[in-house]
């Protein structure tokens, strides 16, 4: 009998979600020499030509990991009260979701590090990051009914916020946790960035 075309396709997803936690895994583990298209896919029980009906490169595979739940983020914002002022829905939202996404302060280490060191992984980071923000405008336009700038700037805002809080993070040790950094970066952005102000009158 004829696997129904819903089945397959959740084959396919659940195939190219364990081949991209498998790069990862090797990256975390043993470096990015060690992810090659065969040793991934023979973590996953598949063969290389596998690997490579599903990703182009090594460091599209490596990324994937991280995109279904970046993409999270706006689902997040979908989902807070309507009436909500967004800049509190993003303080509930990004803290949360940031955790959840990059709970350990090694993984976060790891891609850092992969994103300085391959400029294909730094192009495929962001390509995720832009998707993500347009994502965050799409919810913001469809909450507040603005037009289109104040709704792409507020997704730029919130995506310069986890960007930069994931770094502060990755360079310092855990006595602070991501999401209290989180809060910080959207807190200040919404304050106006009260940077060099002391001592002005």
């Amino acid at each position: 009998m004829t696997p129904r075309p819903g089945l397959r396709e959740s084959k396919k997803r659940r195939t190219r979600a364990a081949l991209a936690r498998a790069a990862w895994e090797l990256l975390a583990t043993e470096g990015l020499a060690a992810v090659t298209p065969e040793s991934v896919a023979a973590r996953v029980g598949v063969s290389g030509n596998t690997f490579r009906n599903y990703f182009s490169c090594r460091e599209e595979a490596i990324i994937e990991v991280v995109i279904p739940r970046m993409e999270s983020l706006a689902e997040g914002l979908r989902a807070r009260p309507v009436d909500e002022p967004v800049w509190d829905s993003l303080t509930h939202v990004l803290p949360v979701e940031m955790s959840a996404m990059f709970g350990r302060h090694a993984d976060v280490v790891v891609l850092l590090r992969a994103t300085k060191e391959n400029p294909t992984i730094l192009a495929q980071h962001l390509t995720a990051i832009e998707r993500v923000k347009r994502l965050l405008a799409e919810a913001i336009h469809e909450r507040t009914g603005d037009d289109d700038l104040p709704s792409r700037l507020l997704a730029e805002a919130a995506g310069l916020a986890v960007r930069t809080s994931i770094e502060v993070w990755a360079l310092g040790d855990e006595s602070s946790s991501l999401a209290d950094i989180v809060t910080e970066s959207i807190t200040q952005l919404r304050s106006g960035i009260p940077v060099g102000d002391k001592g002005q009158s």
